[in-house]
């Protein structure tokens, strides 16, 4: 169930039943990115057209338990399924089931655009879309968290404070005390910010999972950490410093101001918020990428995975240490 060929075959005998005797697979893929799941690209050719897909697949086929929060893939392809018309994402094809020959995924259609920050911050084929994204990523948010969440799948219910507690823990776990990390959590305990009603969250929203094409933003990807949650994380996140890549100027995810942000985003139907209402949530999303930057070089550490990433990653955790002073310092 994991080879190529095993998965062409799957897809082939899927394709004959969906489409008709006639479809065809081929082009199949395997594409870099996506640390959890596996990504593959794939043509189906029916009727005389070639449809683009992408097949979003666990890896091996067979889900395994693993510690991680991640959604099940059928859980993130009914998010999928549910923000279709209000949310610029990918149109879900097929669901696959665990027990199915293609293994637990699915498939959707393949939306053409750039991933990787470097080419959307720098190259000039995106100039236009760089002009325009800071809006388009307010109004995608804000359709985002206006999805009724009784329309949702069961979801987990995480606040700010819930995930400092459990990030807390597992920085204690390492017993490598940091002292602008005690400093964050300090302050982020004597601060805490007023609770807001709960939105669905995304869980991952920044550059990295967002398609942008040469008129902006195209598609939210990697909906595997959404839950319900307070509508601030999201937009912060975009904000913290390691998701602007060089460009620390530009609050926004490298590319845009945090004031155009927010307006966009209320003007969308979102909440009003201030920048200062997202500066706890900033300081949070620092400190967890500086605690999942030092699982990152645990696993790397311990053997447990020992790949060049994983040490590269793991060496970021005194960046989310800088982020995280210069921030605290505006509070001083």
């Amino acid at each position: 169930m994991g080879s190529h060929d095993e998965i062409l075959k799957s897809l082939q005998a899927w394709a004959g039943q969906f489409y008709g005797g006639d479809a065809t697979v081929s082009q199949l893929v395997r594409l870099s990115g996506g640390a959890s799941q596996e990504t593959w690209s794939v043509d189906v050719t029916h009727d005389g057209a070639a449809e683009e897909l992408i097949l979003r697949r666990v890896p091996g086929g067979v889900a395994t338990t693993r510690n991680s929060e991640a959604l099940g893939l059928a859980t993130e392809a009914k998010l999928l399924e549910g923000a279709a018309g209000s949310v610029p994402a990918p149109r879900v094809v097929q669901v696959f089931d665990p027990g199915s020959e293609v293994g637990e995924a699915f498939l959707m259609n393949r939306i053409p655009g750039q991933t990787i920050a470097r080419k959307i911050l720098r190259d000039d084929e995106f100039q236009t879309a760089r002009s325009r994204l800071t809006a388009q990523c307010g109004q995608a948010l804000a359709a985002i968290h206006a999805i009724p969440l009784d329309t949702l799948p069961d979801l987990p219910d995480s606040g700010g404070l819930d995930q400092l507690e459990k990030y807390e823990t597992i920085y204690r776990s390492f017993d490598l005390p940091r002292p602008v990390f005690e400093l964050a959590m300090a302050w982020l305990k004597s601060n805490t910010p007023a609770p807001v009603p709960k939105v669905l969250v995304h869980g991952d929203y920044r550059i990295g999972n967002l398609i942008v094409d040469a008129d902006g933003l195209a598609a939210v990807l990697d909906w595997e950490l959404a839950h319900l949650g307070d509508p601030r994380e999201d937009i912060a996140w975009l904000c913290v410093n390691s998701w602007r890549f060089g460009y620390a100027g530009n609050r926004v995810g490298g590319f845009g101001q945090l004031p155009d942000l927010l307006a966009a985003y209320h003007s969308a139907g979102g909440q009003e918020f201030t920048t200062r209402e997202i500066d706890w949530w900033e300081i949070l999303g620092s400190l967890k990428w500086g605690i999942m930057c030092m699982i990152m070089y645990e696993s790397f550490r311990s053997g447990a995975d020992p790949s060049v990433e994983r040490a590269a990653i793991g060496r970021r955790v005194s960046e989310t240490e800088i982020d995280l002073l210069n921030l605290l310092e505006q509070k001083a």
